[in-house]
């Protein structure tokens, strides 16, 4: 497939997403994209649901309670499937619980924008660019005691997206960024009528310095990396040996400056009474996005959450939250469903989704569908995302 211009595709992504007054931004937004067709079954989250392969992008700390030695997976995600088939996300995972009490785990993740025909001033095709941007990063999680366990990740980001200039100049951007996450899982707890099990987690994603294409280490011509925060928990209905209904909820919130509110009328001589003047009101608004821009990505987290214009009831809009269920028989069939919510000034995001798995011997394979509730089309519509997993090795009992 071929396109005219890389800025006929941002704009269509960015169509995606509704521009509002003041959604939050960041550069390379891929690595908020849900990699496996499990927790996008359940509403895109993750954070506290069971250990299983993918846990490296949501809860890395959970691979502390696998069940499985070790193991790998593989996913498929096609994006703007709608108007592009070249546009899709890939990822590799491998983990390895070490022992009874630690586990790492490594994954390679890929975003690749398909071919795009450039072309000069007069119409001409020029060269053809594959833009693409990738992450790598390891963890390692530790189990602090029988019930709770921590991880910390590490991630090299990289991000293909410049386009050649006539000099040649087609530089790449990079950074780097951690994660800090914490998990904890109940033993089995006997009810009247069930057995039940709780989890909990969070993660402090993403957290790193801004990447910039310029290469200049000027944090004003750089964005935000998506540092993200989640947050969730859930409960397993253990109904019998074979039959298991699990239900969980999350928030996320990305710890990122909120834009500046755009300013519509100044007071120049600092007495109180305002005045409209088109010349002043364009110094004071650049004046207003230069000073965000600025802004570097240590005190930017610490600032993304009291810096809301509007206040707190702006600051709520700017979590996302999120519920899901998934039902087991004998740990081999699944079904899975989810509900993600955005704020209408945020972004928009709203959506259902549903899910299934299916297991023999050490193979799984999941998979999920994803419903637009919105009037803003979302790029994972009518889309049709796959996981496989390969387990092998000793099992783990849980407690």
């Amino acid at each position: 497939m071929k396109k005219i211009a890389v800025l006929f595709l941002i704009v269509l992504i960015n169509q995606s997403i509704k521009a509002q007054e003041r959604v939050v931004t960041t550069g390379v937004p891929f690595l908020l994209i849900a990699a496996d067709a499990r927790s996008a079954g359940m509403g895109d989250m993750g954070v506290a649901s069971s250990a299983d392969a993918f846990s490296q992008q949501f809860n890395p700390a959970k691979y502390a309670f696998s069940l499985q030695k070790q193991g790998f997976s593989v996913s498929y995600t096609p994006y703007l499937s709608s108007i592009a088939n070249d546009i899709s996300l890939a990822q590799l995972t491998y983990y390895n619980r070490i022992n009874e009490r630690s586990a790492f785990a490594g994954s390679f993740r890929y975003f690749g924008l398909g071919d795009i025909q450039l072309t000069n001033d007069i119409g001409e095709e020029q060269a053809v660019v594959s833009p693409n941007e990738f992450a790598i990063d390891g963890s390692y999680s530790l189990k602090l005691s029988e019930q709770f366990s921590m991880a910390v990740a590490g991630r090299y980001i990289r991000s293909n997206l410049r386009i050649p200039s006539s000099d040649g100049d087609a530089s790449s951007a990079s950074s780097f960024a951690v994660d800090i996450a914490g998990f904890y899982q109940s033993e089995e707890i006997a009810f009247s009528d069930f057995n039940g099990r709780w989890r909990a987690g969070f993660n402090l994603q993403n957290m790193g310095p801004k990447i910039n294409y310029n290469n200049d280490n000027i944090d004003e011509n750089a964005n935000f990396l998506p540092a993200n925060l989640r947050l969730g928990g859930g409960f397993d209905f253990i109904l019998d040996d074979y039959n298991k209904v699990s239900v969980l909820g999350e928030v996320t919130k990305l710890m990122v400056p909120t834009p500046p509110a755009r300013i519509t009328e100044v007071d120049e001589d600092l007495n109180g009474d305002t005045v409209i003047d088109q010349d002043d009101v364009a110094i004071a608004n650049d004046k207003a996005i230069s000073d965000y821009r600025k802004t570097g990505w240590v005190s930017g987290i610490f600032q993304s959450f009291n810096d809301a214009p509007d206040g707190f009831s702006e600051e709520l809009k700017e979590f996302t939250w999120a519920l899901g269920a998934e039902y087991s028989y004998q740990d081999s069939f699944s079904l899975r469903t989810g509900y993600f919510h955005e704020s209408e000034d945020k972004g928009a995001r709203k959506f259902f989704t549903l899910g299934a798995g299916f297991k023999y011997n050490i193979v799984k394979i999941d998979v999920s569908y994803l419903f637009s509730a919105s009037k803003v089309k979302n790029p994972l519509e009518n889309t049709l995302r796959f996981s496989l997993t390969f387990n092998f090795g000793e099992t783990y009992d849980e407690l």
